[in-house]
């Protein structure tokens, strides 16, 4: 990771799609002009802030499905075409929960990196849950897009792992076995902080790899938790009200990546 991303305790702020065509909360009244405008908005707000690096995601197309939406998967690619021309910093795709489509939608859009679950086997509120990292890595080849980073979210939200191995195991065999680039430790669900003992006992294990606390981050519990992540994803503590389903407030933004700078320096 550290090819695209130079500065210590990176900041990967999320860009979370409205609802997409093809999902049961999309608006056919506004059509894609609605959606269009929240991601530009999302996009310029975070980059004014002085954000490190941004990923889309479609968070808001719940209920979550573990196979992606071709119409829904086709808007988020289109979407970002069109916005891409105002990137200026490295970006990142994660369509939920579907490592393939994450694969294929960051291939097409060129992204620096893409983060998913590619390992493991849940009990999750979407069902039974087995992504193939190897189905995955493969397209990724296919696609003759090795450039593209590989973040793999080793604990699931909104699911339990089938099995006793802890974060920190999974993660040490997400790298060895799955060729995992960098590792994401998440909470229970979105928004919900990691815990930071798992955090801790991850970076222990697999020290050559990045290892990113992947939700709940705020400007309270950050310099706690970047004593042991290289970095982080945040997306609800950005938000106006800290509410999920907001748009960005740039004064939030400005506040938490001014205490990251103190922390770097």
């Amino acid at each position: 990771m550290r090819e695209y991303f130079k500065k210590n305790k990176l900041v990967i702020g999320m860009v979370h799609f409205p609802p997409l065509p093809g999902t049961a909360n999309f608006n056919d009244d506004s059509g894609l002009s609605k959606i269009i405008k929240s991601v530009e908005e999302d996009l310029e707000a975070l980059q004014k802030g002085g954000i490190d690096a941004i990923m889309f995601g479609n968070e808001g197309d719940r209920p979550y499905s573990l196979r992606a939406s071709n119409s829904s998967l086709a808007a988020m690619a289109y979407i970002i075409g069109l916005v891409k021309k105002n990137i200026k910093v490295p970006f990142g795709v994660n369509y939920l929960w579907d490592p393939y489509a994450t694969v294929a939608l960051g291939s097409v859009t060129n992204a620096d990196f893409a983060r998913e679950v590619f390992t493991g086997v849940y009990d999750s509120d979407m069902g039974l849950w087995e992504p193939k990292a190897s189905e995955a890595l493969q397209l990724r080849s296919h696609l003759n897009n090795k450039k593209l980073k590989l973040m793999f979210n080793v604990n699931a939200e909104f699911a339990s792992p089938i099995g006793n191995r802890g974060t920190s195991e999974k993660a040490e065999s997400a790298v060895f076995s799955s060729l995992a680039d960098a590792i994401c430790v998440s909470g229970v669900l979105t928004g919900k902080a990691v815990n930071v003992q798992e955090l801790k006992e991850t970076k222990e294990k697999v020290k050559d790899v990045p290892v990113f606390a992947n939700t709940g981050v705020s400007i309270d519990n950050v310099e706690e938790i970047f004593k042991f992540a290289d970095g982080c994803v945040i997306g609800s503590h950005l938000k106006h009200e800290g509410i999920t389903w907001n748009n960005i407030d740039i004064n939030r933004v400005k506040s938490f990546m001014d205490k990251v700078n103190k922390l770097r320096s």
